[in-house]
């Protein structure tokens, strides 16, 4: 159960589903009797720009309509924008950082930046692998948010699963219900963490 609002804000560039994302996300929500808020920034979305998208959850009626400049958590779908975006910015102290890659957080290049973030837990997963593995396709959204839930418990991966099944109908949703399903994985029950997971500052 939420205690207090919980901010996400997405990063990915244009064409890869940021806003999608974070409509699920919010659907997400909505389905467990929470109030939810998903918009993206504004600006350009061309194929291939810079893209943001955010959204709130909340137990109360949400009232603020300002993008998020202090996220409980950043989930990151281009890795390529770690080093030209700054996509931490504002993050809060044991926050949490989902970034769509099979490399490390030391393959990445970001553990010194990663040490300045405190107690935030940073969870790379293969998202883009495991979309084309059960859907054929590189569309990384929905295994995002199957990790996110699993790592943050601010949403249940069955949340995200009728979110994407709401959105998407046949066996496009069942593939992408796999893929999130599949993602959470990589977060241990016990433990909340996953395998590649690294916690900055420990």
């Amino acid at each position: 159960m939420l205690l207090g609002m919980f901010e996400t804000r997405i990063h990915g560039r244009g064409g890869q589903g940021v806003v999608t994302s974070a409509e699920l996300l919010s659907i997400a929500a909505f389905r467990e009797g929470r109030r939810a808020q998903a918009f993206p920034s504004f600006g350009s979305e061309r194929t291939g720009a810079p893209v943001v998208s955010f959204c709130r959850i909340d137990d109360r009626p949400i009232r603020t309509r300002e993008p998020i400049s202090n996220p409980d958590a950043v989930i990151i779908i281009d890795p390529t924008l770690l080093h030209h975006v700054d996509v931490f910015g504002g993050l809060q102290r044991a926050g949490y950082v989902l970034i769509n890659s099979s490399r490390s957080v030391s393959e990445l290049g970001i553990s010194d930046l990663c040490k300045t973030l405190a107690a935030v837990t940073v969870l790379t997963v293969p998202a883009t692998e495991l979309a084309r593995e059960h859907l054929g396709r590189p569309l990384p959204n929905a295994a995002l948010l199957g990790a996110f839930a699993a790592l943050t418990g601010v949403v249940s991966v069955d949340s995200v699963a009728a979110a994407v099944r709401q959105r998407f109908s046949g066996e496009t949703g069942e593939a992408n219900v796999r893929a999130a399903q599949a993602a959470a994985g990589f977060v241990p029950p016990s433990s909340g963490k996953a395998a590649q997971e690294e916690t900055a500052g420990v």
